[in-house]
């Protein structure tokens, strides 16, 4: 296993540990509140190679940006009410859909692909029943998924023109622009912006704090580093390791553990994404 396989499986455990994180911010704030202040986190770390990056690096950091916005916002509005386990489970079906999505690029579709979705939508079902269900927030966090999966197409495309420290910063400047905008937007007629410090307490900002400098800043340096070297099928097989560590913290930090029914699903979500992914690299 080559060291930028090995920088990603990295990345793929930081965020794990991000769901619970994040499961606990949202009971003090909205998703929109917590986006907006990791990305203003993250932001003034990335502030001096934010500074000296091009005009094409801009460009691209904004479409990158938004898409990881809107993933990132709607996972957290997601967590609101559903659990970081099954928020995890849902978010892995990125990794299916960036193959799928492939298909819009010429990419030809297998049998194997399509069982692969066919056993993704079951595993699916399966946690549905599991009493945790919620409409709204299921198709939150699956839309989450999708924006995430065009990112990471995006991004194995583009890395390899910039620099990963400046596609990083850009990136997350952006992120940040937009996530306050739209924080204060959805604020207007609310008492939000003068409760905010009310409701974050010192918890919460160490959290938001690991969220900013580790989570954002760190990993989407470290991921727009390794994907200069590693193509979005093979990075999409590391990022299927998500939901086991999503799993793992879920139950050591927050004492979420699955039911056998709800396992037996997840473990089918796991094995459908990476059969998919395994056959993809294969080829």
């Amino acid at each position: 296993m080559n060291r930028y396989v090995l920088a990603l499986l990295f990345v793929t455990l930081v965020w794990g540990a991000t769901f619970p994180v994040l499961k606990l911010a949202t009971a003090h704030l909205t998703g929109v509140e917590i986006s907006a202040l990791r990305f203003l986190i993250a932001a003034a770390c990335m502030a001096p190679w934010a500074w000296s990056a091009t005009r094409a690096a801009w460009r691209v950091g904004g479409v990158l940006g938004a898409l990881v916005l809107v993933s990132y916002v709607a996972q957290a509005w997601g967590l609101e009410h559903i659990s970081s386990n099954r928020s995890a489970f849902l978010t892995s079906l990125n990794v299916l859909m960036v193959p799928l999505l492939g298909v819009l690029f010429g990419t030809r579709l297998s049998w194997v692909m399509l069982a692969a979705a066919l056993m993704a939508c079951i595993g699916i079902g399966f946690m549905s029943w599991d009493g945790g269900s919620h409409l709204l927030a299921d198709t939150a966090t699956a839309a989450g998924a999708l924006a995430y999966a065009l990112y990471v197409i995006l991004l194995s495309k583009r890395a390899k023109h910039f620099s990963a420290r400046e596609l990083a910063a850009t990136q997350i400047v952006w992120m940040a622009t937009l996530g306050t905008l739209w924080m204060l937007a959805s604020s207007v007629g609310t008492d939000a912006l003068q409760t905010l410090a009310q409701r974050a307490d010192a918890s919460v900002w160490l959290g938001l704090a690991y969220l900013g400098v580790v989570a954002t800043s760190g990993m989407l340096f470290l991921q727009a580093m390794a994907q200069r070297h590693v193509s979005a099928d093979k990075a999409a097989l590391v990022y299927a390791m998500e939901p086991v560590f999503a799993a793992l913290f879920a139950a050591l930090w927050l004492n979420e553990w699955l039911t056998p029914t709800a396992v037996f699903g997840a473990v089918m979500v796991v094995v459908a994404v990476v059969l998919s992914e395994w056959k993809t690299a294969r080829s």
